[in-house]
């Protein structure tokens, strides 16, 4: 028994140790700092959406979660809806006149109103729900493994799914999402990475790496990770935050080639 253990726990090792090889294997995009705005560090940021010039936050934790419509150049709270304690709040997105928030282990979505956050409907599914974003047809919906499934936001019924792949490895603990220039952006859980993903095959197309981005304030918890993408879509602007951060990030992307050193941290005002 004893020895069985032990291979398996060597498998899992190589396993991992694979997995990372993989992940290193594109050169990551690096970034530099536009603008700096503030954030509400209390908000477990879950979901972030930015349609219409407004930014759009859901919020998790039981008896914490929430959806809020935030002035983003103040950080102040416009319109503030309390999700009941009896759900943990997961991903957003927006789909035409309304707003769709997922829970985490509930299987319930809320429908709102995007204007007055009045409840509409809910909706079903199976799995944990974690991010959430659509591309011109579908809902695009991250359960916390390698796979996104695509959803008719009509009818909420499971239209065909991709499993995220680097390299052949899977990637898992896909979380929060975005949907920008034709490809999925995804946040990794515990990672100071995002991945591009390609919506038809679900291959890594590249990495963007955020290292340092985190706020000093916030690095000794270990739950206040890089967790929130939301593009403005009219301006091509790129903001990130994450989970208790203080601060909400307009970001510029800049290429593995033009870093010149891609896995070197980028210079930035803190």
């Amino acid at each position: 028994m004893a020895a069985i253990k032990f291979q398996s726990a060597r498998l899992s090792r190589i396993l991992l140790l694979l997995v990372f090889l993989s992940a290193c294997a594109h050169a990551a995009d690096s970034y530099r700092i536009v603008h700096t705005f503030p954030h509400d560090a209390q908000a477990f940021t879950q979901g972030l959406v930015y349609v219409d010039g407004h930014l759009y936050e859901s919020t998790g934790l039981n008896g914490h979660s929430s959806l809020r419509m935030v002035d983003i150049e103040t950080g102040s709270i416009l319109k503030f809806l309390p999700v009941s304690d009896k759900y943990f709040a997961e991903g957003l997105t927006d789909w035409g006149s309304t707003l769709i928030q997922l829970t985490w282990e509930s299987h319930i979505a809320f429908v709102y109103d995007r204007a007055t956050f009045r409840l509409l409907r809910t909706f079903h599914y199976d799995g944990e729900g974690w991010g959430l974003t659509h591309d011109t047809k579908n809902l695009i919906l991250s359960d916390g493994t390698a796979t996104l499934r695509f959803l008719d936001p009509a009818t909420f019924n499971v239209m065909r799914s991709i499993t995220v792949k680097d390299h052949g490895a899977p990637v898992t603990e896909l979380n929060e999402l975005e949907f920008i220039h034709g490809q999925i952006y995804a946040n990794i859980w515990h990672s100071d990475r995002i991945a591009r993903i390609s919506p038809a095959t679900g291959a890594v197309l590249g990495w963007i790496d955020l290292t340092g981005l985190k706020p000093f304030a916030e690095q000794s918890n270990p739950e206040a990770v890089l967790n929130g993408i939301a593009w403005d879509a009219v301006h091509d602007r790129l903001f990130v935050t994450g989970k208790l951060w203080p601060n909400l990030f307009e970001i510029r992307i800049v290429p593995a080639r033009a870093a010149g050193h891609p896995t070197s941290p980028p210079a930035h005002p803190h």
